[in-house]
């Protein structure tokens, strides 16, 4: 298993088309860049930091840019599950499925990140002991810094939602493995259908439909990665008939079945600890 991180200095946009990979990726973007990530399609302009998890589909569309670093870790190296008192970030910077997964950013806080990067750079041409931990407390530097950023944003975002919106997301949080269906959603916030999809559509950006199913794809590989639940139970804690519709589901989703992703991505230390 792949415990490296690694810093790739201005590659071109399709160099990281299409990344199926087990690594988390930080993508520092300079200049206009359109692109599909999961398929669902989103535009960028100026400083962006974009931020990936293991195995999303990425699709460059249109690349007006006049540079891209990239920053990749295995959760081998860096869990920010295990890690997540220190920086927070899972679920806001990475596996965020309301939310854009990227962030406009000053030019003076750019620069910051990316002089970090330039150090985590510097740091992996040498060949010292104490290298990992070095590179680890930069990387969480670069968690903690972008994260703030990112929760201010969200905060404000959350702030001007209007409450069924809200509603929807926390309905959605509780049940989306016992019920699947948009109609219970928009039954439950006394909407009809069409102005309920409508709606959720306008605000995030994804049909309700979408997020169901990124929710139930989020917390299958969750339960791949942090658990070592064998595919039959996860099916079944998520809902579904059998272990092989589960499967089907989650290939379609991810371009990987759920066995491959566990034996790439590999069993988190969160779920060795609890053993």
């Amino acid at each position: 298993m792949n415990s490296t991180i690694k810093i790739s200095h201005y590659f071109s946009t399709s160099e990281v088309e299409n990344i199926q990979a087990p690594y988390y990726y930080i993508l520092l973007l300079d200049g206009g860049f359109a692109f599909s990530l999961d398929q669902k399609n989103y535009h960028c302009q100026g400083k962006t930091i974009l931020f990936m998890s293991p195995f999303q589909q990425l699709e460059w569309l249109e690349v007006k840019g006049k540079s891209t670093t990239i920053l990749c870790f295995h959760g081998d190296f860096y869990c920010i599950e295990y890690h997540k008192k220190e920086v927070a970030c899972n679920g806001i910077l990475f596996n965020n499925i309301y939310h854009a997964p990227f962030i406009g950013v000053s030019a003076t806080f750019y620069e910051e990140i990316q002089s970090l990067f330039t150090k985590i750079a510097e740091v992996e041409e040498t060949n010292l002991a104490y290298n990992v931990s070095i590179l680890k407390s930069y990387l969480q530097l670069i968690l903690a810094l972008v994260n703030r950023e990112k929760q201010r944003e969200i905060h404000q975002w959350d702030y001007n939602l209007e409450e069924d919106c809200l509603q929807f997301k926390h309905q959605l949080e509780q049940s989306f493995a016992q019920h699947k269906s948009v109609v219970y959603y928009a039954e439950l916030n006394g909407i009809a259908l069409a102005s309920f999809s409508k709606k959720i559509k306008k605000i995030y950006g994804k049909t309700p439909t979408q997020l169901i199913q990124e929710r139930l794809v989020l917390e299958a590989k969750k339960l791949l990665h942090l658990t070592t639940k064998p595919m039959k139970e996860i099916a079944t804690a998520l809902g579904f008939e059998d272990e092989f519709y589960f499967s089907r589901y989650f290939k379609k989703a991810t371009g990987v079945s759920p066995s491959q992703f566990r034996k790439e991505v590999g069993i988190s230390i969160v779920a060795k600890k609890s053993r």
